[in-house]
């Protein structure tokens, strides 16, 4: 729970400073291990100022404080170096001492500490450094965290819960939030500031002398981060890896400012890149085709226009080099499909285009005599677009106000934005570091010049020194957060060309980045998913609000407002094709579009599987040849079209497909529902040869329909008649083993569709399985299947299911014809290809097989409804915050406080009943069934009359017993006469001593006492007293004990009950105690012959204790 409060009304007399460090500002919060964290800037350094009064600071130490237990307290705060160094080790901080020590426990945020203290985080308590100049606010001072933008807030995810709750404050109390500059926004990237001294400053100076400033600023987008080769291309949202939006701004002291951004993203379609320690081996795989590609495609380039306007693209790939050939063509087919292009910059495209491209062949354009120089020849491509781009351009201005006084004017002083850049160059190559940094350096001197040329100024040569010095640092920066070393070329980049040495250096980077990128870079990628709050099942942090408990509550009570269901189609296919090819030409239709129902028909989705694609020779099950696959891709394409042209509906695309040597598996989706699928990603899981090779294992493809998650799965498991617990291995191997993005597995799913050739053998005889088919008896054969049988024992695919059977076994045939196996193995017929669901969504309608007979296996095919969940996110945010406005209204201003006579009851105002029928929620200042001021009275009545209730019940009501509830009171036996306590101002204790007499005379009470246990006896009254005079005769104010008449005033009373008296009492003689200074005895003489003798203490804590002894006349 987090609550706002004044300094002065909070009591710190019990807290303690956990280290000296001084926080510099909070990044936010994080849950790990279901322990919550704060984290806390502690080292800093300033490393830029932008403007006067606009500083930057990098991040070079963090601390993680845990709120909920003291256990971390001391870990990760001993022996660190709290100052930064110029080279920041990749563990972003250094020990102090000179001899690291093993530490004794290993702090759960090791790793995001070293992250966040890399030297590769900034921030700024003085302005936005989320947004570029043109952007922000002229006025300096002016912060606004709710105009932050999210695509380059880094620690988005763990301030969020702090943004949201500052969102519920009232005016003043944000006010208030927004001076302690404790929320600290955080970009990821390069800054850095190099004075210009006056001398050299390429704008005219002022008369002060000062110098100015040429400032880059590189923030890198979080949407799609990670690093090299675990981000590639594009997603379905739209964002693009290792996207840098990278800012020039040279200040004047005389107050002109200029600004030029442009920005660099990796190729905008759907590919991926293998590790691998050669270059050979890291190839490029193109993972979705053009058509369904294109609509991320048009939404990350409809996202540029947006922000910066037009867009012209410097593709810098390689013509020659096959992957990045293929990816240049793949560029150039989505920007001439894309709907703000007419035409190719390259073939003439008009002005009025919003999106140009320009193909600049890096390598083949420097690989003359003249070297990385001739990379300058792309401003020949680019000029016209500049001069229309533009730049941002600030100058000062002072004007003259009229003041109330006639004879005094007042003097204001501003900023006026003189020009506003009106597009931006998108460049990339295959990282977007070496090449594309040259490349943006050109560029930025480029719009630089043309500044300058305006105004009638040039730069000097120290002034372009300090430029390329200061591309040169941003190269580096940007190449360790993607690559793990410094950009290559650099050296050409700092000093205008390329010596040995910068060669040199160039192949030690390219070794450590082999290195990094094949060993680490796994790891790094989980830190960074873990930062940004992406890992799978990663749980966010809740600041407790009762009335956000209540909105989320309304929200689920009013769900079918804002979330909405619908019903598509989906198709599953398996086809175990023997790696025979002549099938390719034949006629598929009858797979892919069975005779169905006319609403199964036509479906969303469409999963087709393969196995054994290829033969499975020793030479093929340690790699995957595309090339089959890609042929039987087209003619699934062809089938699924020309079905769908004659019959008039929608056509389908290949959104994704796999393959693992001759297992393969590609998802097709109609056109229409593009815009409702993103996330799509893939995976591939090795089984065979104890996951060495890839003739057994699996491909798997998720995707997200709207808001519900969707798997298919294609296996080919371990193979023979009675490997069957091998092939339940495989399954858990899969199951378990398959990861994709943000470490969700399989299971994590709310659709899960299996298909494949499973490998699951009939357990019975050749003869009788045949036999058995000849007589359409496929009950008996699925009895004795050994995948139901071990489903039905919980061995394997627990809570999957799968439709009823209603076709022969389809392996193994002989090729051409529908004879099962005549060979010589005379294989026994078998189920092995079968398709399995799970899902509480998801129904099977249909469940067959196809007469395709060019393999020895037939195609099986399922078809089912799935209901997709839809939710409008725009509505839901509305219909929230109309509740919590409305709740709060209703709960006025009762808020947590932290002084000791409140109490938390406050929360409890206004709260509703949580079902009809029973009361609100009670608290000890708010009791329900004291509303209005009644009284309490129950309504309980007994069965019957005469019952009462059962005291021995359990008080818990709701603790089974056996113990009846109502009970009849048991009638009270007539009591005898009961004797009070005797009592003195010295007594506390009443002793009463068991005693019996043979005859009803024998005591004056006609009392038989028979418990010789202590009673507590109250201080008696002054009329209760008992004195003892000087003589020793007891005496009594009021009555006279000795007379059988009197009627004494107990106070305590003993009675006697049903239980038998005691047995009579040995004659003692009387005995005098006088212990402790010793008492008074008086015998006092009763008229049955009977004696009293009363000991008296004036000690507090003496006991009186009385015999009776019966004595003989004297």
């Amino acid at each position: 729970m987090v609550e706002l409060a004044a300094l002065n009304t909070v009591d710190l007399a019990e807290y303690r400073s956990h280290n000296a460090r001084s926080a510099h500002g909070t990044l936010g919060l994080i849950t790990i291990n279901n322990d919550v964290f704060l984290c806390v800037i502690t080292g800093a350094s300033k490393v830029a100022t932008v403007r006067p009064q606009e500083t930057v600071q990098r991040i070079h130490a963090v601390d993680f404080h845990c709120l909920n237990t003291s256990e971390y307290d001391q870990v990760l705060n001993e022996d660190l170096n709290p100052y930064p160094t110029d080279d920041p080790s990749p563990d972003g901080f250094e020990l102090g001492s000179s001899q690291r020590r093993e530490p004794l426990q290993e702090h759960p945020c090791l790793a995001l500490k070293k992250l966040l203290s890399g030297g590769t985080f900034y921030y700024s308590t003085d302005f936005d450094l989320t947004n570029r100049l043109q952007d922000r606010s002229n006025e300096s001072a002016v912060f606004d965290i709710d105009s932050l933008d999210d695509d380059f807030l880094w620690n988005s995810y763990m301030i969020g819960p702090l943004i949201g709750f500052r969102s519920k404050l009232n005016a003043h109390e944000r006010q208030a939030l927004d001076a302690s500059q404790i929320l600290t926004s955080a970009i990821r990237g390069f800054v850095l500031t190099v004075t210009i001294p006056a001398a050299t400053s390429p704008i005219r100076p002022s008369s002060t002398g000062l110098p100015g400033a040429l400032t880059l600023v590189s923030r890198l987008s979080c949407r799609r981060a990670g690093t090299r080769f675990n981000a590639r291309g594009i997603d379905d949202d739209g964002n693009v890896a290792n996207f840098v939006e990278t800012e020039t701004v040279l200040w004047s002291p005389s107050g002109v400012c200029f600004s030029y951004a442009q920005i660099r993203g990796s190729v905008p379609t759907f590919w991926e890149q293998a590790t691998g320690l050669l270059p050979g081996q890291q190839k490029i795989q193109i993972t979705r085709s053009a058509e369904a590609a294109q609509p991320a495609f048009n939404k990350h380039m409809d996202a540029l226009q947006v922000e910066y306007g037009t867009v012209h693209v410097i593709n810098l790939l390689s013509a020659t080099k096959p992957g990045e050939a293929e990816l240049t063509s793949r560029y150039r087919q989505h920007a001439r499909q894309s709907r703000s292009l007419t035409n190719d910059a390259d073939d003439g495209a008009t002005e009025h285009d919003l999106i140009k491209v320009t193909n600049f062949d890096f390598h083949a354009e420097t690989k003359g005599p003249g070297g990385y120089e001739a990379a300058s020849q792309v401003r020949h491509h680019i000029q016209d677009a500049a001069d229309g781009f533009a730049y941002y351009l600030s100058e000062p201005v002072e004007e003259d106000a009229p003041s109330a006084s006639p004879n005094r004017r007042l003097s204001w002083q501003g900023t006026r934005v003189v020009l506003q850049q009106e597009g931006v160059f998108r460049s990339n190559c295959l990282d977007c570091l070496d090449r594309t940094n040259l490349v943006q350096t050109i560029i930025s001197r480029t719009s630089i010049e043309a500044f300058l040329e305006h105004h009638g100024e040039h730069a000097s040569s120290d002034f372009w020194i300090r430029h390329s010095s200061l591309w040169a640092d941003n190269g580096d920066a940007l190449s360790r957060i993607y690559a793990g070393t410094g950009a290559l070329k650099s050296s050409f980049t700092r000093h205008g060309k390329m010596s040995l040495a910068g060669a040199i250096a160039d192949a030690r980077k390219s070794a450590t980045r082999m290195y990094i990128n094949n060993f680490a870079d796994k790891g790094r990628q989980n830190t960074i998913d873990l930062l940004l709050g992406r890992l799978m099942g990663q749980a966010p942090v809740h600041l407790f609000d009762p009335i956000n408990d209540h909105v989320d509550a309304e929200l689920g009570k009013r769900a079918a407002q804002y979330s909405s269901s619908k019903t598509i189609g989906i198709l599953a296919g398996t086809f175990n094709l023997n790696g025979q090819t002549k099938g390719v030409g034949e006629e598929l239709s009858s797979w892919l579009c069975p005779p169905v129902e006319k609403s199964q028909r036509h479906p969303a989705i469409i999963a087709v599987g393969f196995q054994e694609i290829v033969e499975l020779s020793p030479q093929q099950i340690m790699s995957t040849d595309p090339t089959r696959r890609q042929a039987w891709e087209r003619a699934v394409k062809r089938t699924l079209n020309e079905y769908a042209k004659q019959h008039g509906v929608e056509e389908y695309v290949l959104l994704r497909s796999g393959q693992l040597v001759g297992t393969a598996l590609s998802v097709w989706v109609k056109v229409n529902v593009l815009q409702e699928i993103k996330n799509v990603e893939g995976s591939i899981k090795k089984t065979g040869m104890s996951g060495m090779a890839g003739n057994k294992g699996a491909v798997a493809i998720r995707l997200d329909y709207a808001n519900t998650s969707l798997c298919f799965v294609t296996a080919h498991l371990a193979a023979g008649f009675a490997n069957y617990e091998e092939r339940n291995r495989d399954y858990v191997t899969i199951n378990h083993g398959t990861r994709f993005q943000r470490n969700r597995m399989i299971e994590d799913h709310d659709t899960i569709i299996w298909l494949g050739d499973f490998n699951y053998r009939i357990g019975l005889g050749d003869e009788k399985v045949r036999k058995l088919i000849q007589m359409g008896d496929l009950e008996a054969l699925y009895e004795n299947d050994q995948l139901n049988l071990q489903m039905v024992a919980g061995l394997t695919f627990p809570f999957y299911s799968e439709a009823r059977i209603t076709f022969p076994p389809t392996y193994k045939y002989d090729n051409g014809t529908d004879n099962y196996d005549t060979s010589e193995k005379s294989r026994i017929p078998a189920w092995t290809d079968r398709i399995l669901r799970k899902g509480t969504n998801l129904r099977q309608i249909n469940y067959g097989t196809a007469p395709l007979r060019f393999s020895d296996h037939r195609p099986v095919y399922a078809t089912f409804n799935c209901t997709v969940e839809i939710i409008d996110e725009t509505l839901k945010e509305q219909l929230s915050r109309e509740i919590y406005e409305r709740r709060r209204r209703e709960v006025g201003g009762f808020m947590a406080s932290t002084r000791a006579d409140e109490t938390e009851d406050e929360d409890l105002f206004g709260y509703d009943a949580i079902a009809p029928g029973l009361p609100p929620a009670s608290s000890d200042r708010q009791k329900w069934w004291l509303d209005n001021g009644l009284p309490v009275r129950s309504n309980i009545r007994p069965p019957e009359a005469g019952l009462i209730p059962n005291p021995k019940r359990p008080s818990n009501p709701f603790t089974p017993s056996d113990v009846p509830e109502w009970i009849s009171p048991e009638k009270p036996r007539t009591p005898a006469r009961s004797i009070a306590q005797v009592s003195s101002p010295s007594l506390h204790t009443l002793r009463t001593p068991t005693f019996s007499s043979s005859t009803p005379q024998s005591t004056p009470f006609g009392l038989s006492l028979h418990s010789p246990a202590p009673i507590p006896a109250p201080r008696p009254t002054a009329s209760q007293r008992t004195s003892i005079a000087p003589s020793g005769e007891t005496k009594r104010p009021t009555d006279d004990l000795s007379s059988p008449s009197s009627k004494p005033d107990f106070s305590t009373s003993v009675s006697s009950t049903t239980r038998k008296p005691a047995p009579p009492v040995p004659k003692k003689k009387p005995e005098l105690s006088a212990a402790n200074g010793g008492g008074a005895l008086s015998p006092r003489h009763r008229s049955d012959g009977s004696t009293a003798q009363i000991l008296d203490r004036e000690d507090d804590h003496a006991r009186l204790e009385e015999k009776w002894e019966p004595l003989r006349p004297q």
